[in-house]
Parts: C-alpha cells; structure tokens; sequence
C-alpha cells in the first residue's frame, strides 16, 4: 500500500487552536473537579490531595466554573466549524460496523496502520463518543451547579444525586479516553507535530 501527500493540511489551523483550548480547559475540569468531589466525597474513595486544582473548595469552584465557560464557547465554536467545513462529513463520518470491527481487531494485534490527518474507524468512534460525552459533562455539571433554577435539567437525569454520579462516571471515561489518546501520541509521536505545525495529510493508495 502506497502513501502520497494531499494538498490539505492533516488538521487545519482552527482545529489545532480548539484542540488546545479544549485540552486546556478540560485539564482545568477535571483537576478542579476532583478538588470539589473531595470536599465531598459520594463514593469511600478521594483523589490524591496533589492532584485537586484550586486549594480549597472557593478555588477549585472558581476554576471549574471559568473553565466551563471556555470548555462551552469552544465546544460551541468546533460544532459550528465542523459542520461548515465539512470536517463531520468528510472526517468524522460514521463507519460501518465491519469497518470498526476491522480496525478494532487491526489495533489489538497493535498492525493499525496509521495516515497523517486520517482517523480510522476506531478513531471515528471513539471522537465521535467524546463529544457526547463532554456535552453530557457539561449538561449533568450544569444540573449539579443550579439544581434549583435549573431543575427541569436535574431532574432529566433523575435529580441531584443521580446527575452528579453521572458527571463523575463521565469524567472518568473522558480520563479514560484522554490516557488512551496520550498512549496512541507515544506510539505515532509525528501526530503530536501534526497538531502544533502544519504538516501535509496523507491519503493512502490501493486499500
């Protein structure tokens, strides 16, 4: 199979600059977040006190809420790019089920090949499932933050307490995805470069 270079960039610019802004205000979240939950804790565990942002409750609250803001104007800003450019259409397309079984079996027998500015299957999927899942963050984490003014939103997801197992259960799978995202960068550090610099995509031949 042959590789030649496209006349695009892998990942324009306005992607690159919301990808930052989003890593940014997401890091902010998350630490912050974990500050607040253990303040008080739902569940008989806490974070390492290291890793809270924000020193105390006031603080972390301060962080989490300015980072909110920025995660929602963002968000707001990739929603709107990516369906004026076509970037969903042309890029986040969704797969066939065989095309996700092929590369998922390809990933585990670590022979997933990898094409500057494509996203495989696997890929396809998993952004696809992280977008649901920062708008489901942003959604439970407003019903936790105004339960009263807001509380046709809490009571959507069930009221206070089961919205805000929710927001916990979906932090964790964002952490999840954000570990794996880090590895897949270790194993292709030219994809790194690609979201810093504009580098050419790639299409692959005969496939």
């Amino acid at each position: 199979m042959d590789r030649r270079e496209t006349g695009r960039p892998a990942h324009p610019i306005a992607i690159r600059v919301m990808h930052w802004i989003g890593v940014y205000a997401m890091g902010c979240m998350i630490f912050s977040g974990w500050e607040i939950y253990n303040a008080s804790p739902s569940l008989p565990f806490l974070f390492p006190a290291w890793t809270g942002l924000g020193g105390w409750l006031g603080g972390a609250l301060a962080w989490h809420l300015s980072a909110l803001w920025l995660l929602f104007a963002d968000g707001i800003a990739y929603l709107v790019y990516g369906f004026a450019s076509g970037h969903f259409r042309r890029d986040l397309k969704p797969p066939r089920p065989a095309e996700v079984g092929r590369d998922f079996v390809a990933a585990l027998r670590f022979r997933l090949k990898h094409h500057m500015g494509q996203y495989n299957a696997v890929q396809r999927v998993l952004y696809a499932g992280v977008i649901i899942a920062v708008i489901l963050q942003v959604m439970t984490g407003l019903a936790i933050w105004k339960p009263v003014q807001l509380w046709w939103l809490a009571g959507l997801f069930g009221g206070y307490p089961i919205a805000r197992h929710i927001h916990l259960a979906t932090m964790f799978g964002i952490v999840a995805f954000v570990l794996v995202h880090v590895a897949l960068v270790a194993i292709h550090p030219s994809t790194l470069k690609s979201m810093i610099v504009t580098v050419p995509a790639e299409i692959e031949e005969n496939r």
